[in-house]
């Protein structure tokens, strides 16, 4: 993915109602993410709830296996059409409604991908991903570090993440998935870390145009829900 990216300068004499003007945009910046984030990531775990608790839309789904791809191409394009095209995911309400297309169609490929599991180890799943994810949250307002200046170190990483994925699918070893599993909710953890720290902005050396509210709240919705699958699949292998 592609981010636009915006620089800080030092402060000019005599510009503290402009500091302060860029500072109001910023925070408000923030909560419409925020807000956009949640309401994703509700719809995204109702989808969840409903597959594992209603053996009836579990059936159907796998009974139709035509849904399960539809969700899949529909997630393809919502994704490459917010990532590739600044001005669609600039412009209301198309930016909304292909955000709300990714959504409903990642709620159906995680919920199709959940059904396998228990009930008890979707509920701890949630549960650690939402510990993580408040943790590291917190983490990336707090801290000093500046998490922006890695981006080679975060791209080069999911390169790396992406082969080890081959040789795990390749090999089909339990231990080797488990690896796999755990190198991906470290590597996603510290990508959220990243991507929250280029939607705060300030002091950081890149940052997201306040502009790109919708490609943060994706960003954002992507790293949770990767923690959320690679938590799963730790669950899952860790089965006796």
């Amino acid at each position: 993915m592609s981010y636009d990216y915006e620089s800080y300068n030092e402060p000019l004499a005599g510009a503290g109602n402009m500091e302060f003007s860029d500072k109001s945009i910023r925070m408000g910046f923030i909560r419409k993410v925020y807000m956009i984030l949640m309401a994703q990531l509700t719809v995204t775990f109702g989808f969840v709830a409903v597959f594992t608790l209603s053996e009836s839309v579990k059936s159907f789904v796998f009974n139709n296996v035509a849904i399960f791809y539809v969700a899949l191409a529909g997630t393809l394009v919502c994704i490459i059409a917010l990532s590739c095209c600044g001005n669609l995911r600039r412009k209301t309400p198309h930016n909304y409604i292909f955000l709300g297309i990714f959504t409903i169609c990642e709620g159906v490929l995680l919920g199709t991908a959940s059904a396998s599991f228990t009930s008890n180890e979707i509920l701890l799943a949630v549960g650690i991903c939402i510990a993580v994810t408040l943790s590291l949250t917190i983490f990336a307002f707090q801290t000093r570090f500046d998490f922006t200046t890695c981006g080679m170190f975060v791209f080069v990483s999911v390169i790396v993440l992406l082969m080890f994925g081959l040789l795990a699918v390749i090999i089909q070893n339990k231990i080797l998935n488990l690896v796999y599993s755990c190198l991906g909710a470290l590597l996603f953890s510290f990508y959220l870390v990243f991507d929250t720290q280029l939607m705060i902005g300030g002091n950081h050396k890149y940052a997201i145009s306040p502009e790109e509210y919708v490609f943060a709240a994706l960003t954002l919705y992507l790293d949770v829900i990767n923690i959320f699958m690679y938590i799963l699949s730790i669950i899952g292998n860790s089965r006796n």
